[in-house]
């Protein structure tokens, strides 16, 4: 496999992705039709994306890290930087199929302190 790719979000949406087949959620509040694509990260961007995007929330225990296989995609994958020189996020471009997550973790207080 590939370096995996990571997405965390809240667990019931997860849950609710689940019952679906795929999962299709941008980012906190943004849909994939909302951004045109999934925000994901490599696992060392992970606690610099918790923190940004759930600040205090991030260690709550709510949250869960998709661990996704991107050779099980069948959409585009782009790493893409959300500035001219800034550091590049990997960005799926469609769904993610259920099956395309290879495992889950919970996203606790400690990740969320972590460098």
């Amino acid at each position: 496999m590939h370096e995996p790719l990571l997405h965390l979000t809240e667990r019931s949406l997860w849950e609710a992705a689940r019952l679906t087949g795929s999962y299709e959620m941008s980012t906190r509040g943004r849909t994939l039709q909302e951004e045109g694509f999934i925000h994901c990260s490599l696992r060392h961007q992970v606690p610099l994306v918790a923190r940004r995007v759930y600040g205090e929330h991030a260690g709550s225990g709510e949250l869960v890290l998709l661990v996704i296989d991107p050779q099980r995609l069948t959409v585009p994958v782009r790493y893409e930087a959300a500035q001219l020189g800034g550091e590049e996020f990997p960005h799926v471009y469609g769904p993610i199929p259920v099956s395309a997550v290879v495992d889950v973790e919970v996203w606790g207080r400690g990740e969320a302190a972590q460098d």
